[in-house]
């Protein structure tokens, strides 16, 4: 369990959010069940204090209130709050200009699952496929996609799989564009490229094994 310092900083952090009008705000307050029903606009113009903050941060910790978080943090032994660091994961996050929009089209044209869609309206969400996991942002313009375009072959996200040409197959029955079909790279991989709706183009790839 993380020490109330660590807590007490992850509200302030909240209010800044709040001050420099951060939609994600708008999720954390309506944790709270009495402003379940305020849409992102208006959970930036509710006034945000240290102490609604601080409940937010206790709820979204599980507890009922900072008392209760404040306790359990208190009475947790020193040698309990301490990890050592470790990564776990990696996952990209694409530039898009309409959230559900993008997130419809990869779950409907390459097989993910809309993980979930933050917002009202959806200004970030997720889809993932087996161990796959891609991040949706709005952006009002993506330049990434821009560059990526001029660029001819900039990838944006690589994803691995077991079986590269059945994947391609799949993909080619359900209409996706390709950019770049099945190719053997030199470095050993067997790849093809899609490019999404707003120009993100996402490299699927299956290694040479070691034997091969």
């Amino acid at each position: 369990m993380p020490t109330i310092d660590t807590y007490r900083k992850q509200a302030k952090l909240l209010q800044r959010w709040h001050r420099e009008r951060n939609f994600s705000v708008g999720g954390k307050i309506r944790l709270l069940a009495r402003y379940a029903d305020l849409t992102d606009v208006q959970a930036l113009v509710l006034p945000l204090p240290l102490s609604l903050a601080q409940e937010i941060v206790a709820v979204e910790a599980g507890f009922e209130s900072w008392a209760d978080l404040k306790r359990a943090a208190d009475d947790m032994p020193a040698e309990m709050t301490q990890t050592e660091p470790r990564l776990t994961r990696v996952t990209p996050i694409l530039f898009v200009t309409d959230v559900t929009a993008a997130a419809h089209y990869y779950e409907s044209k390459l097989g993910f699952e809309i993980a979930f869609l933050h917002g009202k309206p959806p200004f970030y969400g997720a889809v993932a496929r087996d161990g796959a996991s891609l991040h949706l942002r709005f952006v009002a313009r993506p330049n990434f996609a821009e560059l990526a375009a001029r660029e001819g072959s900039l990838i944006l996200a690589t994803i691995e799989t077991n079986n590269v040409k059945a994947l391609f197959a799949e993909y080619e029955a359900r209409g996706v564009e390709f950019p770049q079909r099945l190719v053997r790279q030199a470095w050993g991989g067997l790849d093809f490229h899609i490019r999404d709706p707003d120009g993100n183009r996402i490299s699927f790839v299956e290694m040479r094994s070691a034997s091969g």
